[in-house]
């Protein structure tokens, strides 16, 4: 394409679901109602920890910022998609595409260092018990949440300059329902080598050294664990650990497929499906997860709603 042909990309459509475009009703109201699930699972597990005495630990701390997280992620691409389903019109700005994805991956790459930080704690919790509440006290885990944070922004602002420095200028169809990387880097007219090496590097760095963090943490909770002499000392210690890990393997899993590959290859469609596992499935049962199996999340739901039965035969 010669350089005086080029047109400037101000706007993106975004596919979405094309392949089944019949079912777009159906695929709209499933999607409402895993986007209202998730919003107010998470919304009741952030006000239980806020609000209840039994939840002020550092566990549930960082439980709570996990699900505003969560909740943050979903909001980022939902809202956009089920518009877009309803209305018919798929475009979103190219300001708009980028800011998407900027957000996206920022809370997506913060929530990688949060669920490390969870590992890290059981860690301290199981193997230094003692030791555990002088260790993790309020300072440290507002320190430990605001490395998070940081570390979050730090590994995407490379990748986010050097995606918003390239050259859209021809066909500006994302084969996605939101600006994920790989879609975008397909619409890009010049060379995307750099770009695209720059996105493996920092994958690696964010997925398999936080995984790194986590693996470690839990070898030495398995160690811990096996010399309790008790098999009820050895399941209570370890049930503490269940649902961490289940919120895990759901998220490293599906992250390691979609992005921790040097080439993206023709696996885009295949793609939405992990994405859809990661923004929209695991957000929505995250809650459930930790609450179904957590007796203090429980005892305190109970509590809750009593009082408010209480307040409302008065």
């Amino acid at each position: 394409m010669e350089k005086g042909n080029k047109t400037i990309v101000s706007e993106f459509i975004l596919l979405g679901f094309h392949s089944i475009h019949s079912a777009e009703i159906l695929i709209f109201i499933t999607f409402s109602l895993i986007y209202a699930v998730t919003i107010a699972g998470n919304v009741t597990l952030i006000a239980l920890v806020l609000t209840s005495h039994h939840l002020q630990l550092p566990m549930y701390f960082f439980l709570s910022n996990l699900s505003f997280l969560e909740l943050m992620i979903t909001s980022t691409v939902m809202p956009k998609m089920l518009v877009n389903i309803i209305t018919g019109k798929k475009t979103i700005s190219f300001v708009g595409c980028l800011t998407q994805s900027f957000f996206y991956f920022l809370m997506g790459s913060t929530e990688f260092f949060i669920l490390a930080i969870m590992s890290f704690d059981r860690y301290l919790a199981v193997c230094y018990p003692l030791r555990y509440a002088s260790i993790m006290n309020n300072k440290a885990c507002f320190q430990l949440l605001l490395g998070s944070w940081v570390g979050g922004f730090m590994i995407i602002l490379v990748p986010s300059i050097v995606t918003a420095g390239l050259p859209f200028c021809g066909p500006n169809v994302v084969n996605h329902f939101f600006c994920d990387s790989a879609p975008l880097l397909k619409l890009v007219c010049a060379d995307t080598s750099l770009a695209e090496k720059v996105d493996f590097g920092t994958s690696c760095i964010l997925l398999l050294g936080s995984l790194l963090i986590t693996v470690v943490s839990y070898i030495y909770i398995i160690i811990a664990v096996l010399r309790i002499p008790s098999a009820q000392g050895r399941q209570k210690a370890f049930s503490t650990c269940v649902s961490h890990i289940t919120v895990v393997t759901l998220y490293y899993g599906s992250s390691i497929f979609i992005y921790v590959r040097p080439t993206k290859g023709n696996v885009l469609d295949f793609n939405k499906m992990g994405t859809v596992l990661n923004t929209m499935v695991t957000p929505m049962l995250n809650p459930f997860i930790y609450s179904l199996r957590n007796e203090k999340v429980k005892d305190s739901m109970r509590n809750i709603l009593k009082k408010n039965i209480v307040i409302l035969k008065k």
